[in-house]
Order: structure tokens, then sequence, then C-alpha cells
């Protein structure tokens, strides 16, 4: 099988690098991993030694380099199609492109003012209109698919969808965005998971502490 090395940044901080990161423990593919801590007074140019966007996360994979998150999980939904990391159903494996494209691509008030912190201790602050629209268009999302597939993940089983939308489990919670039914069902069955369990450790565990993430 394929050479896999997984590139990241500060697991407090850094969804982006949390998504493939999540999934491929979950779904136990083995891989190498590098974590190259955020460097935001010198535009993390150091993240060029391996990132041809200057971004994380970035996958190395057999001499080519995959980067973007949500790239980076197609791709290994290809490498690895017994694992079924899209639904199995047509329509449903439709559905689960939808949301995540939609959370790679939108929610910018909810990024912007509320970034993932998994060590912040939970309280609420003020917030914009456009975060607060975020947040219910997540909630119906989560409470739709919840619904539709009996849970405990968005489309039953673990999936890529259920890997785009985990910094968001964390976002929710410590920034008191919402106790919806669905989101407490969702966030209890995100948090169980022995993955998140051990990114959330190392999290805590980190020396580093990016002023512009801490909302």
């Amino acid at each position: 099988m394929s050479n896999l090395h997984l590139y990241i940044a500060n697991k407090n901080y850094s969804s982006w690098s949390f998504r493939p990161w999540l999934l491929m423990k979950v779904k136990g593919i083995e891989f190498d991993e590098t974590l190259s801590p955020f460097d935001e007074p010198n535009h993390n140019k150091h993240f060029l030694e391996f990132s041809p966007s200057k971004k994380v996360p970035v996958l190395h994979l057999d001499g080519q380099i995959i980067w973007e998150s949500l790239a980076i999980c197609e791709c290994l939904a290809d490498l690895y199609p017994d694992l079924e990391l899209w639904p199995t159903d047509r329509l449903a494996r439709a559905k689960a492109r939808s949301i995540s494209t939609e959370m790679a691509s939108g929610f910018s008030s909810l990024r912007s003012e509320c970034p993932m912190n998994m060590r912040r201790e939970h309280y609420a602050i003020p917030v914009s209109n456009g975060v607060r629209k975020d947040v219910e268009r997540i909630e119906n999302i989560w409470s739709e698919c919840l619904e539709a597939s009996g849970g405990p993940f968005l489309f039953g089983e673990f999936s890529i969808a259920d890997a785009m939308f985990a910094p968001v489990v964390n976002r929710l919670q410590i920034y008191c965005l919402s106790e919806a039914p669905a989101v407490l069902e969702y966030r209890a069955a995100m948090q169980a998971l022995p993955a998140w369990q051990e990114w959330e450790a190392a999290s805590q565990a980190e020396p580093w502490i990016v002023e512009e993430d801490e909302a």
C-alpha cells in the first residue's frame, strides 16, 4: 500500500489538519505524521518546505503532494474503497459530498469569529448575526442527517462528512453556541471516538499559544 505522510500544524488550533487526521485514525489508515507549529509572525514561511500552498494539512503520497483537507479525504477514498469513506448509497453519498463542500467553502463568519481551540474554557463571546445564521444552518444539517440515518454519525457510519464537521463540534461547545438536541447528540458521539480523545489529549499538552486564535 502507498506510503502516506501527513503534515499538520498545532492540534489545539488547526481545524483543517484535524479533518484528514481524524478520518485516517478512525478508519485505521496507517500514516506517518509531522507536526510543524504555526509561526504567524513570520507568516508560516516554513510550511513551504513541505507545502506548495504554504498551508496545512498536506499529504505526501509516493512522491506526490496533495493539499486541501477535502481533496486529501477524496484521495483517501480512492485509495481505500473498501473502507467506505463516503456513504455507500448513491444519494446519501451525493448529500455527504454536498454538505462537506459547503463546510469547506462556507460558514465564514463562524470560522473567523470562533476559531477552533481544543483547550479553551467554555464561555460565550459576542458574535455577529452571520455566526448565528451559520449555527442555525449547521443545526439544520445535523438534525436532518441524523434523523435520516439514525446516527450516531451524520450518515450512520463515520464518513468524510463527519471529519469535515469535526472542528465545528468543538466550536459550538467552547463558545456555547448551541444546545440543540441534534448538536448534543452528535457532539457526544464524536467526542467518544478514541481518535478524538487522542487528538484532544495531544492538544492539551502543546506548549504553543497562537494569539490570533485565542478569541
